[in-house]
């Protein structure tokens, strides 16, 4: 009699039954995730901080233009709201359509059924829950289920668990208790690596372990960005002192001029009204100016041109950002929790050790070749079974042609490998020895207790195994047997009789990245805590952590925890502990997930790395989410930056360029809020001086739209700096101002802003002939101030000089030139549009020499301070330039 399950194998589902589950459990699809039209993506552009501030001057300054009839300034401060909102958003779209085509999916691959009573293939996309599905090596396991039968099945995990190699069975004694899932269960996305089986689906589309976790993998991630918190504040700050001089010029300049007015005419009748009316329309024009003048039209354009640029150049360096403003968060990460396979390691099982009888190689190469199930392909990447491929690539290394030694055996009987047997045997007529020989390999223990083996000899291995495994080595022997004519020709009872000669064996293991221990360590160095977080064994991952020089001798248990400790702590006693932890290993998706949000609360700002849809979920709640270029698609979608190379290393290149990043945003906001103090004290002391309008609306419209535009294409031009790698993270919290750029706004503005009054001064004593000629020759002066302090405000921070590797800083030459050139044109051709009369040649050299003195005054400045660090460093040593730099 046929048993149910065999019936249910041979037969699979009707055509009625598979109508009756796709409407009962839904098709085999994983809902893509929403992605967000152009106009949202475009809108929420609008979110920024310094943008809201911008509009609201907008709508004050349209007011203004109704009565005034001179719309120049409000059309300058919504041509910079558009544009940089603008840049923004093309830039993101444009990321986006190259992670689509990064990102293709095909749900189309063929899938082996049963239905009917007939095998058929069907695209992955049709499977319902109940078909039966033959496995086979190196097919994706297309749904969730659970196995009918296995044989020798082995199945590539990594992109669920992390897991290499997990044995599957039927057989419940031989289930794995410390496996992540259950040893009978296969889940969507595995992948077959030996051996062969037939599963009944459970789970399609959605409602697969996959399907959850991708569906973790798009909630909306509401936590925001260090700089976004930042340029609230600043924009905060500058709202409320902006505000404050325009309410208290306002109040101050109306109440004298009504109480001058009022002590001298009184109010009579309608005419006095009127006047009283203008007076206070004039004084509120003027405090609209302020405010305009205040707010910094060219900070987002700033902002999002550096954030755009470094986009670019960091895909360069394979660094894919999706996110805009994932540039510079990677410059304020403080915890990194990463992958161990695929990221850490290279995802490819390599021959570590081998201890071998060197007396025997011809046969030992030629036991490998026969007795194995596995091939390699032409970019010698293994076929089928992971450790017996990294035995091939070790023998093809030492110059042996597997195919060949293959080709020229015969082999008689093969008994494969089995989880129960725990060993694999071929019987061949040998070409090296030109006899029948019996070619074993499997786990060291089970081939040391068939062998001919001294006890002594016996313990020197077995002392040399232990020591591998404690490394969290995969370990195999090998051995063989001559065999004589009448001894048979059957694998299992010629290996049971014993007899073996015992070869040696190999340590095998997924090697770390070449490039992974000094990336590590320069983050670690930078002041970023690296994390573990696997679905491995504890002893592989806490190997992996000392191989990369996280794990050092005085770590102890409380830096070390699995998924299913770490599930029991409360959130109380995981927040305790989380910063302490290095190494989590058998993670499961929702306890990486956890971790992050709790390293969120204790305030860290958190960069996730992983290539494994296992990994998704806590991509896309970490501030920054990096997912592998070989990555799953869930990873990817879920993440802010793809690194192309797959390589650590990247992350700490992104690390730099984000801290470089922010920096230049700084020296940006030095260099603008060093142009808004001076106008705006210039405009209102101007008022009180009795002069003409120092700058005009025009005027105003260049230096704070078009000179700041390209002086933020400028110094977001400055390359990154490795010396950024030595400084700690920034503290989110902090104000994006500084205690050094405020002393360097208020003294450079202050020296600024004695030369322009000084001009001011003299200009009241000029004849009316000669005040166009001087309020020219005034904006001049103005514009190469800031032209000259561009410079020092490029290497802001530090005490380089300000030409140092020019070579490096072209791009920033040449906006300086721009500028220059722009405002020679505006000068000399500007005319009654800019209020400018051309100057004489001698009068620009004179003016650009003089104005000169600001850059000048900065490199002897800088010098003193590189000669006072020299003598510091050559009376205290090396330890005290580290710290300074």
């Amino acid at each position: 009699m046929i048993s149910p399950i065999h019936r249910n194998i041979l037969n699979g589902l009707t055509d009625q039954e598979v109508i009756d589950s796709r409407k009962a459990h839904g098709i085999n699809l994983l809902t893509p995730p929403q992605r967000p039209s152009a106009w949202k993506l475009y809108l929420e552009k609008f979110r920024d901080p310094v943008i809201r501030i911008l509009l609201v001057a907008a709508l004050l300054s349209f007011i203004v233009s109704l009565i005034e009839g001179e719309y120049a300034e409000t059309i300058g401060i919504f041509f910079a709201i558009f544009l940089a909102t603008g840049i923004g958003f093309y830039f993101e779209y444009d990321a986006n359509k190259k992670f689509d085509l990064l990102n293709e999916v095909n749900e189309e691959t063929p899938v082996t059924v049963v239905r009917n009573g007939k095998v058929q293939e069907i695209p992955k996309k049709d499977l319902v829950v109940g078909d039966i599905v033959m496995l086979n090596v190196g097919e994706d396991i297309p749904a969730d289920g659970i196995l009918l039968e296995a044989i020798s099945l082995q199945v590539n995990e990594s992109n669920l668990t992390g897991e290499l190699i997990a044995i599957k069975t039927t057989d419940e004694a031989s289930f794995q208790q410390e496996a992540t899932y259950p040893s009978n269960r296969v889940y969507r996305g595995t992948t077959v690596v030996d051996g062969h089986g037939v599963m009944e689906v459970r789970k399609v589309g959605d409602a697969t372990e996959i399907g959850n976790v991708a569906q973790q993998a798009s909630e909306k991630d509401k936590e925001e960005t260090p700089l976004h918190l930042q340029l609230s504040k600043l924009a905060h700050f500058i709202g409320k002192v902006g505000l404050s001089i325009a309410i208290i010029t306002f109040l101050v300049f109306t109440v004298r001029d009504l109480y001058l007015y009022i002590s001298e005419q009184g109010i009579n009748g309608w005419e006095e009204g009127v006047h009283i009316a203008r007076i206070v329309l004039k004084y509120f024009m003027m405090a609209v100016t302020l405010i305009v003048v205040a707010v910094p039209e060219g900070l987002p354009m700033s902002v999002t041109l550096s954030l755009a640029l470094n986009m670019r150049r960091m895909l360069k360096t394979n660094n894919l950002v999706r996110k805009m403003h994932a540039c510079e968060t990677m410059g304020a990460i403080t915890v990194i929790c990463t992958d161990k396979t695929g990221t850490l390691t290279q995802n490819k099982m390599q021959v570590y050790e081998a201890t071998l009888d060197e007396r025997n190689m011809d046969l030992i190469d030629e036991g490998l070749c026969v007795n194995s199930t596995a091939f390699l392909d032409e970019q010698n990447n293994g076929v089928g079974n992971p450790t017996e491929a990294a035995l091939l690539l070790w023998m093809k290394r030492r110059g042996g042609d597997y195919l060949a030694l293959r080709k020229n055996a015969t082999i008689l009987d093969q008994q494969t490998f089995s989880t129960e047997r725990k060993y694999m045997a071929t019987l061949v007529y040998s070409a090296v020895a030109q006899r029948e020989i019996l070619y074993v390999k499997g786990a060291p223990e089970i081939i040391l207790s068939k062998a001919r083996i001294g006890i002594d000899e016996k313990r020197s291995y077995e002392q040399q195994l232990a020591d591998c495994q404690r490394k969290a080595m995969r370990t195999l022997a090998v051995a063989y047997k001559y065999v004589s004519e009448g001894d048979g020709k059957n694998c299992e009872k010629l290996f049971e009789e014993g007899e073996l000669t015992f070869l040696g064996f190999f340590a095998i293991n997924d090697p770390v990245r070449p490039d992974v221990p000094a990336a590590v360590q320069k983050c670690r160095s930078a002041g970023i805590d690296v994390k573990i977080v696997t679905g491995d064994t504890p002893g592989t991952a806490t190997e992996i952590a000392r191989q990369i020089g996280l794990w050092t001798s005085k770590d102890t248990e409380r830096n070390r925890i699995t998924g299913i400790e770490f599930g029991i702590l409360s959130d109380e006693e995981a927040l305790e502990r989380v910063l302490d932890i290095k190494v989590m290993s058998r993670a499961r998706p929702m306890d990486k997930q956890r971790l992050v949000q709790l390293l969120q609360k204790k305030g860290a700002v958190v960069a996730v790395t992983g290539d494994g849809t296992n990994d998704a979920p806590a991509l896309n709640h970490a501030q920054v989410g990096l997912s592998m270029g070989s990555g799953t698609s869930v990873a990817k979608e879920a993440s802010d930056i793809t690194l192309l190379d797959d390589s650590f290393n990247s992350i700490a290149t992104a690390v730099m360029w984000g801290r470089s990043l922010y920096k230049n945003i700084q020296r940006f906001i030095v260099f603008q809020l060093t142009i808004n103090l001076v106008a705006l004290v210039s405009v209102l002391l101007g008022a009180f001086i009795g002069t003409a309008l120092p700058l005009t609306v025009t005027q105003m419209l260049w230096v704070n739209l078009i000179m700041d535009t390209f002086a933020a294409m400028a110094l977001s031009s400055i390359p990154p700096s490795p010396e950024v790698m030595n400084e700690k993270p920034r503290k989110t919290g902090d104000f994006i101002i500084t205690k050094a750029m405020r002393n360097n706004i208020v003294s450079v503005g202050s020296g600024f802003l004695a030369v322009l009054l000084g001009m001011m001064s003299v200009i009241r004593l000029l004849p009316p002939e000669k005040t166009v000629w001087a309020l020219t020759a005034f904006f001049t002066v103005f514009v190469m101030l800031q032209f000259w302090n561009l410079f020092n405000v490029s290497v802001f921070g530090t005490n380089h000089a300000a030409f140092k590797e020019v070579h490096h800083a072209l791009g920033m030459l040449g906006v300086a030139a721009i500028i220059l050139i722009g405002q020679w044109g505006i000068v000399q051709f500007g005319g009654e549009i800019f209020r400018t009369v051309p100057l004489s040649a001698v009068e620009w050299i004179s003016i650009i020499s003089v104005t000169s003195l600001i850059l000048w005054i900065g490199e002897i400045d800088r010098l003193l301070k590189r000669r006072r660090l020299k003598r510091k460093i050559a009376a205290n040593g090396y330890a005290d330039k580290k710290r300074s730099i």
